[in-house]
């Protein structure tokens, strides 16, 4: 698949992007930091992403360690295409908080869009291993694997024209992947989240 702004719908894509990021903003530590969030929150939603990067980039001068906030800059950079500093963002995340599935689960949302699959699975993969519960992981494992199925399918049609099972395997799993994106993914839950992470792992690990 709280305060989730919709995702971007499209069909036979990973769906969760934005709503699994946003869900982190939900377990804030200090009203500042809640309402820097909300804020950059706002604005995402309404496409003003130069303003949200802006205010985002602002709060981690004072706070580079908030991981909260970085994961916003990370939507924020994958919403605007900026694909390489998307990945940096939530790889970085993924090394000094594990603990969050959403990170992974990002991760493999960009390597699928870039068709590096089994990047995206491994990625599926870390973030179910992390976060068992973890819903999202779950249905983005099974979009992929889908996906690869319709072109294994597709490759045995093309080799063999006369095969039955292949063409009838090929059209059931392009109706797989395609079926319109729900309106809003499930998102993860507060409790999914450190509340206030900054100063839990970061710390330990430093």
């Amino acid at each position: 698949m709280s305060s989730v702004p919709p995702p971007r719908p499209r069909p036979g894509a990973f769906r969760a992007l934005r709503a699994a990021i946003i869900a982190l903003t939900l377990g804030c530590g200090t009203p500042l930091l809640a309402d820097t969030l909300a804020d950059v929150q706002r604005l995402i939603r309404q496409g003003q992403y130069p303003q949200a990067l802006a205010k985002i980039d602002s709060y981690l001068g004072a706070s580079p360690n908030d991981a909260q906030a970085s994961f916003l800059k990370g939507v924020i950079y994958s919403e605007t295409d900026k694909t390489d500093e998307a990945i940096a963002v939530f790889t970085k995340l993924t090394e000094d908080y594990p603990e969050f599935p959403e990170s992974y689960n990002n991760l493999a949302v960009i390597y699928a869009r870039q068709k590096q699959y089994e990047k995206a699975r491994m990625a599926l993969e870390m973030a179910i291993q992390t976060h068992p519960s973890y819903a999202t992981a779950y249905e983005n494992l099974g979009d992929l694997h889908a996906k690869l199925a319709n072109q294994a399918y597709a490759k045995a049609a093309q080799l063999d024209g006369a095969s039955k099972s292949a063409k009838t395997k090929l059209a059931l799993s392009r109706d797989l992947i395609t079926v319109p994106a729900k309106a809003a993914a499930k998102p993860a839950t507060a409790s999914q989240a450190p509340a206030n992470p900054a100063a839990g792992n970061k710390a330990a690990n430093q």
